[in-house]
């Protein structure tokens, strides 16, 4: 048989049986039951060199006998004994256990344990409620709360349900959809859906930090945001200010134009309502990060794989559906906010390969452990902008908040010829917006005025040529 090289989280090394004190390695029997599985290899030290089990029958008996005594409930279990160089080598094989959680009990000690890396640790509160919820085949959205329906509005979930399926939601689809009972009681799907914020760790901080790393809020955020409540109303905040904040390149092909967005939109939304649906609810004072830096932007949510291995592990493709939150999963898919169950990362991954630019460098990234699950999309337009982008985009943060909608309008139709002309004319201006010409003077005007664009010349022979950023000052 080949072993690991090292410990790892389906696997540890024991010398020798230690029975006199057995906490020592029936702690990873507790911890590979409530986890994904595992092995403990008696008669390997940790270097992973073989010293052998010297009377590895009794050795055998000892530990079927000990598990039986200390760990509750008993999971199941296989041991082997395989020869090695000549020396006898126990495997005891701990299935991954539907009874969670598995407890290790002793001299009044009552401890349930889960698999950190290559180490074995007491299961924190909010995973051992987890793993509570798991033994009793439940989850935490479909759990019954003590609010009434009739005390809250729901007002956003109707309006999108029929906005996304044409469909009215009736007072019977809330029992139907498990976000409330027949007594009226709101389910934890429920309050999660409810106007109100009534569910504390039902929040998203987002961050548009200025440069590649984390900094302080007050002096390195550009923009920086924090939102509550009810899930739809999450998730259409957070893509907001991933929108707000990334910016639509673009190039000239032979014919036509072709945008150059930062992220793929919806790679963006499957991320986020990926965080959003199988996010762990039940950890304190936690919520949804969303951090955005030059390069890249980062969805970070409470709670790693429900399958307990970490998604580095696992090949994409092969990811099936599992989820923490069924009834939010279900009713997300019912709204179109998702595709097929298990789908999710994969989309993630195929629309953005579908970005102009793209190669596999850019390839999205996902990370789990025990306590969270991030996701990486990298800017596919890092480090290729030019000059001319820069100056419009330094531009555009200093008076989009100076202008209404249509003066917005046109001054995106002006900084987007500014990328392509050195300068223009009004009857160029007037063509891209699709205005008078008489209309295009007077906004030209105006920007001269805010001394974005300087003029030189007279009546239909007058040029427009965009400032350079040293000389930029939106005045008002």
């Amino acid at each position: 048989m080949l072993y690991p090289l090292a410990e790892t989280t389906e696997c540890d090394f024991k010398r020798e049986l230690e029975t006199k004190k057995p906490k020592s390695w029936l702690k990873s029997v507790s911890a590979f039951a409530n986890g994904i599985g595992g092995k403990l290899i008696f008669g390997i030290d940790d270097s992973g060199e073989i010293v052998g089990i010297i009377d590895a029958q009794k050795s055998a008996e000892a530990i079927s006998d000990l598990i039986k005594a200390r760990i509750t409930p008993t999971p199941q279990f296989i041991l082997t004994l395989e020869k090695e160089q000549e020396k006898s080598v126990l495997i005891l094989t701990i299935e991954a256990g539907r009874a969670t959680p598995y407890y290790y009990k002793a001299d009044g000690i009552r401890e349930a344990y889960v698999r950190i890396g290559n180490e074995s640790i007491v299961a924190p509160d909010y995973i051992l409620n987890e793993l509570i919820l798991k033994g009793k085949n439940q989850s935490f959205d479909v759990l019954t709360s003590d609010v009434k329906k009739e005390d809250y509005s729901f007002t956003l979930l109707e309006a999108t349900y029929y906005e996304r399926t044409l469909l009215k939601m009736e007072p019977k689809d809330y029992f139907s959809f498990c976000l409330a009972d027949k007594k009226g009681y709101l389910t934890n799907a429920g309050r999660l859906f409810a106007d109100q914020y009534i569910v504390y760790n039902s929040r998203v901080f987002c961050t548009r930090w200025n440069g590649l790393e984390k900094g302080s809020v007050f002096d390195d955020a550009l923009d920086d945001k924090e939102f509550e409540g009810n899930l739809i109303y999450l998730l259409r905040s957070a893509s907001d200010f991933v929108k707000n904040n990334s910016k639509v390149r673009f190039y000239k092909d032979v014919e036509y134009r072709v945008d150059k967005p930062d992220y793929a939109e919806r790679a963006v939304t499957e991320a986020l309502v990926n965080a959003l649906i199988h996010r762990d609810y039940i950890v304190s004072g936690s919520e949804v990060h969303i951090d955005m830096y030059d390069d890249r932007l980062e969805i970070s949510s409470p709670g790693g794989m429900f399958d307990g291995k970490a998604v580095q592990e696992h090949t994409i493709a092969d990811i099936g559906s599992m989820r923490r939150n069924p009834v939010i999963a279900d009713l997300f898919h019912r709204m179109k906010f998702m595709e097929r169950r298990g789908s999710g990362l994969k989309k993630i991954i195929s629309e953005t390969e579908k970005l102009p630019g793209y190669n596999e460098s850019l390839k999205p990234i996902f990370y789990s452990d025990g306590s969270s699950f991030r996701v990486i999309l990298k800017n596919v337009n890092y480090g290729t902008t030019k000059v001319s982008d820069k100056v419009s985009d330094k531009v555009s943060d200093k008076v989009s908040d100076k202008l209404n909608e249509k003066e917005k309008c046109f001054f995106n139709v002006l900084m987007t010829l500014a990328k392509q002309y050195d300068f223009v004319t009004t009857k160029v201006v007037a063509e891209a917006a699709g205005m008078p010409e008489a209309t295009t003077r007077r906004y030209l005007a105006k920007f001269s005025k805010m001394g974005i664009i300087v003029s030189d010349g007279k009546n239909r022979s007058k040029k427009y040529y965009l400032k350079n950023t040293s000389t930029i000052e939106a005045n008002p």
